[in-house]
C-alpha cells in the first residue's frame, strides 16, 4: 500500500509540474509526454487523451515483447499519470502558474517532475511511454536504456521547432530534461545510498546484539590481530542505509565510547534489507 500511495503522490507532482510550469509555457519537454505536447500544441488535443491512447497501444506491444512481468509493473503508473494530466489540465485550464517567467518555470517545473519521478521509480514504479521503448529496443539491439531515452528525448525536444520556430524553446527543453533528470537521480540516490561500518571493539557482542533488536539489520564478525600489540580484536562489519548513521554512532557510544568506527559511502548494496541483484 506504501509503495501505491507513493506513485500516487509522485504522479500528482508530475502532473501539477508539467501542466503548471511547463505546458502551459509552450515548453516541450523530452519522452512521451513531451510528444503528447508536440500534439497537443499542433492539434490541441489534451495531453493525458493522446498520453494514454500511446502508453494503450505501447503497453500492448510490450505485452507481447517482453511480457506480463513488465506490463504489470507500468500499468499503474500509466493510468495515474494519465489522471494526474487530466485533473490539472481541468483545475490549470491552460494558465500558467508563473506568467512572462519561462526560464523559471522549467527551473520549478522540472524540479517537480523529477521529485514525482523519483518517487515513482523509488517505488518500483513506472510511467510507461519511452521506458518501454528503450526497454524493447534494449532487448533487441545492443543499445543501454539510458542512450536510447536520451536519443527519444533529443528528437522529441529539436521537433518541437518545427511547430515554434524558436531555438529559444528548444533550449529552455533541454534544460527542463538536465534539472528533472538531476532531481530524479538526487531522489533515488538518497534514498537508496548505503553505508558500510567497520567497528573495532571488546564489547562487539553487546553491540552486535543492540544493533540486531533495534536497527533489525545483520552483522559479520571478523577476526583480527592488531598490527602493533598483536594482540587478537574482533571488527563488526555492518551494511546500513545512510539515513541509519546517527543511530548506529548513538549505539556504539553508548556501549563502548572507547570503540574504533570507520564509516565509507557504498555505491551499490545488493541483497536482503537492500537492493534486488539486477543483471
Amino acid at each position: 500500500m506504501q509503495d501505491y500511495l507513493m506513485i500516487i503522490v509522485g504522479t500528482l507532482l508530475y502532473g501539477f509540474g508539467f501542466n503548471g510550469f511547463i505546458l502551459n509555457n509552450e515548453i516541450v519537454t523530452g519522452g512521451l509526454s513531451g510528444l503528447c505536447a508536440l500534439i497537443y500544441f499542433a492539434t490541441s488535443i489534451p495531453v493525458s487523451f493522446s498520453y494514454f491512447t500511446f502508453n494503450l497501444v505501447l503497453l500492448l506491444i510490450a505485452y507481447k515483447v517482453l511480457g506480463l512481468k513488465f506490463l504489470v509493473k507500468t500499468i499503474f503508473g500509466v493510468i495515474c499519470l494519465s489522471l494526474s494530466l487530466s485533473l490539472f489540465e481541468w483545475l490549470l485550464k491552460g494558465n500558467p502558474i508563473l506568467t512572462d517567467e519561462p526560464f523559471m518555470s522549467i527551473i520549478i517545473g522540472g524540479a517537480i517532475c523529477g521529485f514525482g519521478l523519483g518517487l515513482i521509480f523509488c517505488s518500483n514504479g513506472s510511467t510507461g511511454g519511452t521506458d518501454i521503448i528503450a526497454a524493447i529496443v534494449n532487448k533487441h539491439k545492443p543499445i543501454s536504456i539510458g542512450r536510447a531515452l536520451l536519443v527519444c528525448d533529443f528528437i522529441i525536444i529539436s521537433c518541437s521547432y518545427l511547430l515554434f520556430h524558436n531555438v529559444e524553446k528548444i533550449v529552455f527543453g533541454f534544460v527542463e530534461m538536465v534539472i528533472s533528470n538531476y532531481v530524479l537521480d538526487m531522489v533515488i540516490n538518497g534514498n537508496r545510498q548505503s553505508v558500510q561500518f567497520l567497528i573495532f571493539s571488546r564489547k562487539y557482542q553487546e553491540i552486535v546484539d543492540v544493533i540486531l533488536k533495534d536497527l533489525d539489520r545483520g552483522c559479520t564478525i571478523l577476526d583480527g590481530v592488531g598490527g602493533y600489540s598483536k594482540e587478537p580484536v574482533k571488527v563488526i562489519v555492518l551494511l546500513a542505509k545512510k539515513s541509519e548513521s546517527i543511530t548506529i554512532f548513538r549505539i556504539v557510544q553508548q556501549i563502548d565510547n572507547q570503540a574504533f568506527i570507520s564509516q565509507s559511502n557504498v555505491r551499490g548494496v545488493y541483497g536482503e534489507g537492500f537492493d534486488q541483484i539486477k543483471t
